[in-house]
């Protein structure tokens, strides 16, 4: 079984953690070598581009190197719907994306949408610690409710895709208790 997997999410919901545990799962189920990791592709497509005038044009070229890799799995974290969110906070713009979702679901892609409790105290726990990891954070940081204005974004654009979804509500982390929800609804296991 063959999956494709966005994961997508307002910043500080949980996405990296849960991603690394469905990773974890298919890379160890799908593996053909036993010197690459070559059960599952991550692809951390986040790289400071979505929400530029870029961003379009790289998401167009990651469908691209998607399709090469079809027979295998990918998981992806960010992508078409954080280029839209990021455009329109960021620019003011809107960027639409109907044809790349028709190539997306000719490519079996879903979405794993990854939400936090709207509770602010969580979200300044959250943000302090990615700064301990990553203090270049700090830079960029917002306060919790731009937080949730973003997570709003994202429920409602979700509900406009195409693809199949699945909303993923992470109020606690570390916590492996989403992995059994994500591969039920993957088919495995």
């Amino acid at each position: 079984m063959t999956h494709h997997i966005i994961f997508e999410g307002a910043e500080l919901s949980g996405k990296s953690w849960i991603m690394s545990q469905i990773y974890d799962f298919l890379e160890s189920k799908y593996h053909e070598s036993d010197s690459l990791l070559d059960g599952c592709y991550w692809f951390n497509c986040d790289v400071g581009v979505f929400g530029t005038d870029k961003g379009k044009a790289v998401i167009k070229n990651y469908v691209s190197i998607f399709k090469t890799l079809q027979e295998k799995n990918i998981i992806v974290e960010k992508f078409h719907l954080a280029d839209k969110i990021y455009s329109r906070l960021y620019r003011q713009k809107r960027v639409g994306y109907r044809l790349l979702e028709k190539r997306l679901q000719e490519l079996n892609f879903k979405i794993v949408l990854v939400v936090f409790p709207e509770d602010e105290n969580i979200i300044r726990q959250r943000l302090e610690d990615r700064i301990k990891l990553y203090p270049h954070y700090r830079r960029i940081a917002k306060e919790p409710s731009f937080y949730i204005a973003q997570q709003k974004l994202y429920l409602k654009k979700i509900k406009r895709s195409k693809l199949p979804y699945l909303i993923i509500e992470a109020d606690e982390l570390p916590s492996e208790k989403y992995r059994e929800d994500i591969l039920d609804w993957l088919g495995e296991e």
